[in-house]
C-alpha cells in the first residue's frame, strides 16, 4: 500500500500569489502524488495487487472562497485518482481517497500559506472565520480520519472515495442533493458582500 498525504494548504485571493507560490503548491500536492505514484506502479503491476490511497480534501470536491489554488490542486488529485482506478483495475490494483473536511491539528498554521490582497480583505476576514479557535474544535481528530485510512486500506471494498469528518459528510451530501450548481449558489451567497 502507498499513502500520499503530503501536501498543504495555500489560502487567498489569486491575485494574492506570485507564479513561484502557486508553482510550488501544484509540484507538493499534485505532482508529488503523481511522481510516487508513478515510482510504485510496475511494482504493484507486477505483483497484480496494491492499493494507493490518496488524501485530498473536501476543497478537493467543492470549491470554496479564498482557495482557488488549493482546490485546483486538490480537485485534480481527485480526478486522477478516479482516472487511474480505472487504469489499475485490470491487474487488482486499487486506488482510493480520503477526503478530510477541517482538522483539528495545527494545519492552519503549519500546513497553510496566506496571502493578502487589500481588494479582498472583507472576504478574506469572513472566509478566516472558520479558522478560529472555537470553528477548529469542532473539526475532526487526526486519529479519527486515520482510522478512515486504515478502513480504507483493509476493507476490501472498491470504493473510491471515503470522506472525512462530519463537516466533510455533511458538505458532501448537500454537494449531492443541491447538486453542484445548487451549492455553488448556496456558498456564494454566504460571499457576496
Amino acid at each position: 500500500m502507498v499513502l500520499n498525504n503530503a501536501g498543504y494548504g495555500l489560502i487567498g485571493p489569486l491575485e494574492s500569489f506570485t507564479a513561484e507560490q502557486i508553482q510550488m503548491q501544484i509540484q507538493t500536492n499534485l505532482m508529488g502524488v503523481i511522481q510516487i505514484t508513478q515510482a510504485f506502479v510496475p511494482y504493484f503491476r507486477e505483483r497484480k495487487s496494491g492499493t494507493f490511497i490518496n488524501v485530498t480534501s473536501t476543497f478537493g470536491l467543492l470549491g470554496y472562497p479564498t482557495c482557488s489554488v488549493y482546490n485546483a490542486s486538490k480537485f485534480a488529485v481527485d480526478g486522477f485518482s478516479e482516472g487511474l482506478a480505472y487504469e489499475l483495475a485490470q491487474f487488482g490494483i486499487k486506488v482510493k481517497v480520503v477526503a478530510p473536511g477541517g482538522m483539528q491539528t495545527d494545519f492552519a498554521g503549519r500546513s497553510l500559506q496566506g496571502g493578502m490582497h487589500e481588494a479582498y480583505g472583507q472576504l478574506v476576514a469572513k472566509v478566516s472565520e472558520g479558522y478560529s479557535e472555537e470553528q477548529i474544535a469542532n473539526y475532526t481528530k487526526a486519529e479519527d480520519v486515520a482510522q478512515i485510512i486504515y478502513d480504507a486500506a483493509t476493507d476490501g471494498k472498491p470504493q473510491l472515495r471515503y470522506i472525512a469528518g462530519n463537516d466533510a459528510i455533511a458538505l458532501y451530501k448537500e454537494r449531492l442533493e443541491l447538486t453542484p450548481e445548487g451549492q455553488f449558489e448556496k456558498i456564494r451567497a454566504q460571499f457576496i458582500f
